[in-house]
């Protein structure tokens, strides 16, 4: 088939995205990093960070070939699996997994270069650490519109699959993807936190030293983990959302429009892509946009970053109009309603996460307060907060949805066929609108991890009073930039599973039309798969609340959201437990540490770190890959559909919670070291230490995980599909 000209767009833009994360790379590099300390410290955090991330390649990589061995099987040997899918799962693992790399390394140098350029100005510090995460940003939506890019090119040229066959097997590089993001945040965010915890225990709470101190030896693989956590894993963890996100709805655009007119189809293939590819650009004027000035507070540079991130919102909200017009796809006008309604819905949940995060609000002022009266009074308030954020988040996405779907059937609650797919593309398709300007919000986000090291750099490079606190402003701001971007994540994660529950329903039909297995239809009469409407398809296999099948799949779902956070956080337990254990050896056995006058092995704190990741992040993840394949073996396609409906529901909600429950506390102990209740050293300050070391795998481990969790279970069912047909 032709492709039209227009989709060229994709791959310029994903050229331009990459060109420009290169020059702001290089703007970087040319940044002083600063004194010889400063720059002895950086090479520690760099050496480990690369050290660990070959180590995790290594592990993944085991994974992968096993898994690419079974797909090979199922194509070749079984049948039931499209040929082409083993290579892309590869190549949706291998970009992942280069996105988080690069931004890890940029991450890397431009901490020591963001303490430096603070000794300047609050704003040129805020400058380098931004522009440093915008390489992560940029990269991320770079790579993954190359990839999409390359194989709908490649898949139009050398087959002739129809449009629905192709678009569902570029769903399989999604699995991929899924798959390494999930190792990279579960193994990075068990490192962090091991060694975050560890130091916050045995140093500010033990030894009452301050955060970031040289003396402790959990400093450096506390900076370390910050980058293969936050950056790494982060980078891997939003690459497959933005992928996932295009892809599904170009796949439920094949299927919502078979029945137009194969130029019709494949202009409602190509759409997502065009917003995406768009919002490369208006991304790069947002971040252009981003700058403060001197003594800036917590809300000026919160206003800050928002300016950028608003703007291109709303400049890719009015590009989306022209967009749909141009393509003269049906209903463009609705859809771009659906495409606002997905910007809006991330805009609600990013100022609903910075209500009840910074401590420029009451909620986590409320839970500082709270530190007077001991570290019981600091959990207890931190979890009722965390529980009542949910709400907003979990009612604006239910709002998005119905407004998405309603948009774009122009409003027909007929449930007909052509009603249900043409309002699944538009819940698609405000997946998209949420994430097509990824390279600013991923900035915002990506900026956390490089502001906190920027911190570390200068405490334990003794730059002076003035120079951390404005570290100590912009790592306040990295901590609300956080969770805002970690409350995104798992926004645009629930619209995006949902589309793929309509694309896992078309790879079962593709399947059943692979093995030349017939359903009958609502009628009773007897028809192939291919023919079948979304209503035919819940009818056969009885895809009702009145199936057991399917409230054992939700049960099961929901209870794969709590297990897996379970898992997470008692992994981050035990390798915290053994930080601590060193860490007061070596405050035993070293003589001088805390007399500054020896030197901590930060080597084995390090070493600790990384085994652990290493062994503790591969039975969770597995576990996230085995549930699907076991319930679509049992319990066929409807416990399926309950399964990964369950998953959304438990997962989507507790991931708010935690996300927003452990930046709130992180935020309240910032709050007590500016010198309120206390400051410093105080009680309070004691109390709200203990809150933080409780959220740090809240926030970092367990909850951001969730998000790529409930995507990668229906991108397992999907590439599954025709495993389970076998058991049918």
């Amino acid at each position: 088939m032709n492709i039209p000209s227009v989709f060229w767009l994709v791959p310029i833009a994903s050229i331009v995205a990459l060109g420009m994360a290169w020059f702001f790379f290089t703007q970087m590099m040319k940044e002083d990093e600063g004194t010889p300390r400063m720059k002895e410290i950086a090479l520690y955090v760099r050496k480990g960070a690369m050290a660990y991330l070959w180590q995790q390649y290594k592990v993944v990589g085991i994974v992968f070939v096993v898994l690419c061995t079974l797909f090979a099987f199922m194509a070749y040997g079984l049948n039931v699996q499209n040929p082409w899918v083993p290579f892309a799962f590869l190549t949706g693992g291998f970009f992942s997994g280069l996105a988080g790399f690069f931004g890890m390394k940029t991450a890397t140098y431009a901490s020591a270069r963001t303490a430096n350029a603070a000794r300047q100005s609050l704003n040129s510090g805020l400058k380098v650490a931004f522009r440093s995460g915008a390489v992560m940003g940029l990269t991320v939506v770079g790579l993954g519109l190359l990839d999409i890019a390359i194989w709908f090119v490649a898949l139009n040229r050398f087959t002739d699959d129809s449009l629905i066959t192709i678009t569902t097997t570029m769903l399989t590089f999604g699995m991929g993807a899924s798959t390494q993001a999930l190792f990279a945040r579960v193994g990075g965010g068990i490192y962090t936190k091991a060694a975050d915890v560890g130091a916050d225990i045995v140093g500010k709470v033990e030894a009452d030293i301050p955060e970031d101190d040289p003396r402790n030896p959990a400093t450096i693989a506390d900076n370390v983990g910050d980058n293969v956590g936050d950056v790494a894993g982060m980078g891997a963890d939003l690459y497959e959302s933005y992928c996932g996100s295009v892809l599904s709805t170009a796949a439920l655009g094949a299927a919502a429009f078979s029945v137009a007119g194969l130029e019709v189809q494949l202009r409602a293939v190509i759409a997502p892509m065009l917003i995406a590819a768009v919002g490369v650009f208006l991304s790069l004027f947002g971040i252009f946009l981003v700058r403060t000035k001197e003594g800036a507070t917590m809300k000026d540079l919160l206003r800050s970053l928002a300016l950028g991130t608003n703007v291109s919102a709303i400049l890719i909200a009015i590009a989306t109009f022209a967009i749909l017009y141009f393509l003269g796809i049906e209903n463009w006008l609705g859809l771009s309603f659906s495409v606002i309604s997905g910007l809006a819905a991330g805009v609600i949940i990013g100022q609903a996460t910075e209500y009840y995060t910074s401590h420029s609000y009451k909620p986590t002022q409320k839970i500082s307060e709270a530190g007077l009266t001991g570290s019981a009074t600091v959990i207890i308030k931190g979890i009722g907060t965390g529980m009542i954020s949910t709400c907003i988040p979990v009612i604006t996405i239910g709002v998005a949805i119905i407004l998405s779907y309603c948009f774009a059937n122009g409003f027909d609650l007929s449930m007909s066929s052509t009603s249900l797919s043409h309002g699944l593309y538009g819940i698609g398709i405000a997946a998209v609108g949420m994430l097509s300007t990824l390279g600013i919000t991923l900035a915002t986000d990506a900026y956390g991890p490089i502001a906190d090291n920027a911190g570390g750099n200068a405490e334990m490079s003794e730059l002076g009073e003035e120079v951390r606190h404005r570290t100590d402003a912009l790592d306040a701001l990295g901590n609300t930039t956080a969770a805002t971007g970690k409350g995104f994540a798992i926004g645009s994660a629930a619209l995006t599973a949902l589309a793929l529950l309509a694309s896992y329903i078309e790879e079962i039909k593709i399947a059943m039309e692979r093995a030349q297995i017939t359903m009958t239809d609502l009628a009773g009469n007897t028809i192939n798969a291919a023919e079948a409407t979304i209503p035919d398809f819940m009818n056969y296999f009885q895809v009702n609340l009145m199936n057991p099948k399917v409230l054992v799949g939700a049960f099961i779902g929901a209870m794969a959201a709590f297990l897996f956070c379970g898992l997470t956080m008692e992994a981050v337990g035990r390798a915290a437990q053994k930080m601590v254990e060193e860490v007061r050896r070596q405050f035993k056995e070293i003589p001088g540490i805390l007399e500054g006058t020896g030197t901590p092995d930060y080597g084995s704190c390090v070493e600790i770190s990384t085994r652990a990741a290493q062994h503790e992040m591969i039975f969770p993840s597995l576990l996230a890959i085995a549930i699907p394949i076991v319930v679509g073996c049992v319990l066929g396609v409807a416990g399926v559909l309950g399964l990964l409906v369950g998953g959304l529901a438990g997962g989507f909600t507790l991931a708010v919670f935690m996300a927003n429950a452990g930046g709130a506390w992180d935020n309240a102990k910032k709050m007590v070291e500016e010198g309120n209740f206390g400051g410093k050293g105080s009680f309070a300050h004691k109390a709200t230490i203990v809150g933080d070391t409780v959220g740090d795998p809240f926030k970092d481990t367990s909850g951001p995980s969730l998000n790529i969790l409930i995507k990668l279970m229906s991108m397992v069912s999907i590439v599954m599909a025709g495993l389970t047909i076998l058991f049918i």
